[in-house]
């Protein structure tokens, strides 16, 4: 499987994610929505990392490390962004997911 097959995949899901998210959201603070929808995810990821365990966190250098922490807080800042914003407007003008 190439790249364009897991792009694919990737643009499907974050339609999924978009039109799950508004119904999700509705009835509930976004803030704890996006701490629900973060918690499955942590819990999700780590299970995956560890099942494959391809390489130790030990072996990621500091940069690496730094920039990916980095990258984790802009996500963090979008996703609060666009939880609130699927709350208050309409699914379909949000053009991507956070």
């Amino acid at each position: 499987m190439n790249w364009i097959f897991w792009a694919c995949l990737s643009a499907l899901f974050a339609g999924l994610t978009a039109i799950l998210a508004k119904i999700g959201v509705k009835g509930i603070d976004s803030n704890l929505a996006t701490a629900i929808r973060t918690t499955v995810i942590l819990v999700f990821a780590w299970s995956v990392a560890l099942m494959n365990q391809t390489q130790k966190i030990t072996a990621v250098s500091q940069k690496t490390l730094l920039f990916l922490v980095l990258s984790g807080l802009a996500t963090v800042a979008s996703w609060l962004c666009y939880f609130k914003a699927l709350q208050l407007g309409d699914a379909s003008k949000l053009s991507a997911e956070g």
